[in-house]
């Protein structure tokens, strides 16, 4: 790791900028951080989900297998259903926070904030 001229910490290797951008690129979809969101509250079947963040049955299906795929959620057999659950604790802090820092924002000041979705982001 190099260190910045004057700024005091280590750049982290391009392979962990790389593993953030994906990350981040995974979540890139409302319905994906909805559903880290729904889940960090309790464990959830795909029903009580597609209720929850407002999506059809084939969609949320198609969100989680990605998640889980990526080891964000995970799944157990409960009887005849599937109950999902978060895996990575971590990626539910950053959800949390992210979501949690734009609520507060869009509360203070809804009319002179600068919606990321609007740069194009």
């Amino acid at each position: 790791m190099s260190t910045r001229a004057g700024g005091g910490f280590d750049d982290p290797p391009t392979e962990v900028l790389a593993e953030a951008a994906a990350a981040f690129g995974l979540l890139a979809t409302p319905a994906r951080p909805h559903i880290v969101w729904a889940l960090s509250q309790g464990e959830s079947d795909m029903t009580g989900l597609a209720e929850l963040v407002g999506g059809t049955l084939p969609s949320v299906s198609q969100h989680l297998t990605k998640l889980k795929l990526a080891g964000l959620v995970r799944s157990r057999r409960e009887g005849r259903r599937q109950v999902y659950l978060v895996e990575d604790p971590d990626v539910v802090t950053v959800v949390r926070l992210m979501v949690g820092q734009l609520a507060a924002r869009a509360a203070h000041a809804p009319a002179q904030r600068v919606r990321l979705r609007d740069l194009g982001v």
